[in-house]
């Protein structure tokens, strides 16, 4: 946690606050609020998170409130007493690094089961009164930040804001998720034997069979025939060794991936001992 708040200052006094550029969620509500009020930025990520937090109290746990609390506080200290350095002019590494350094800080905290911001909060207390998704009150939100942004600060900067914005985003997925993110993968193919011959051996997975029919329009929809459509779980790093694996059987085989926010028994991946 200590390290994943330092990082997120670093993001914050070394690269954003300088140069006035901005971020989503709650961060950047507080950011924007800093650069028209001059006001305290630690001071002022505290008073808006604070909230927040008393509302994950009783909507996510106790648990997760006081390590939220505890990382939030600890920021609003390190905003206020470290000393940072201006890292760079440069606006494009400032708008990318400042994303990575904050993409890391908060991705590090998330793994400790709290939060450094609570847009995810707010969209949840929203939601209950909407009819609007999660996903859709936070890009509502942002959009408004950014928005504001580019009337008071110019077009320029919002541009380089979201993409600090997005930065962070990826960052935080990688730093969660790991590299090992699971991807799901449906196969389906005239080959089917010996794709899945294939994936049990050679790439040592566990697959799931269902039993379907391929259907074709040759000028009115027909049933073609029976088909085995073949399901299996990889990580996001094996998923063109396993296209490479099935269209060397079978160079027609039509194959979709989606990913997989969470994956656990079963056959994934095998560890290696040392």
């Amino acid at each position: 946690m200590i390290l994943g708040v330092l990082l997120a200052g670093i993001a914050l006094k070394g690269f954003l606050v300088p140069n006035h550029f901005f971020d989503g969620g709650v961060t950047g509500i507080s950011l924007l609020i800093h650069e028209i009020t001059h006001f305290n930025l630690g001071i002022i990520i505290v008073l808006m998170n604070l909230p927040l937090i008393i509302a994950s109290y009783f909507s996510v746990g106790k648990r997760f409130a006081y390590r939220t609390l505890l990382a939030v506080v600890f920021l609003g200290i390190c905003l206020t007493f470290l000393p940072y350095f201006d890292l760079t002019h440069d606006k494009l590494l400032i708008s990318i690094f400042g994303g990575v350094f904050l993409g890391l800080g908060v991705g590090l905290i998330m793994r400790t089961g709290a939060a450094l911001d609570g847009i995810e909060v707010l969209a949840l207390y929203t939601l209950k009164r909407t009819s609007f998704t999660i996903t859709e009150i936070i890009l509502g939100i942002n959009i408004l930040i950014f928005s504001i942004a580019a009337f008071k600060f110019g077009l320029e900067t919002a541009l380089y804001s979201i993409l600090t914005y997005f930065a962070a985003s990826k960052t935080i997925d990688y730093v969660v998720e790991g590299l090992q993110a699971y991807t799901g993968v449906t196969i389906i193919s005239a080959k089917s034997e010996e794709i899945k011959f294939q994936l049990v051996n050679t790439m040592q997975k566990g697959i799931t069979v269902y039993k379907g029919e391929r259907g074709y329009l040759p000028g009115s929809y027909e049933i073609s025939n029976d088909c085995d459509i073949i399901f299996t779980v990889i990580t996001r790093l094996e998923l063109r060794k396993l296209k490479n694996l099935v269209y060397d059987i079978d160079p027609k085989a039509f194959v979709f991936a989606n990913t997989i926010k969470e994956a656990s028994g079963g056959v994934t991946t095998r560890r290696q001992h040392h």
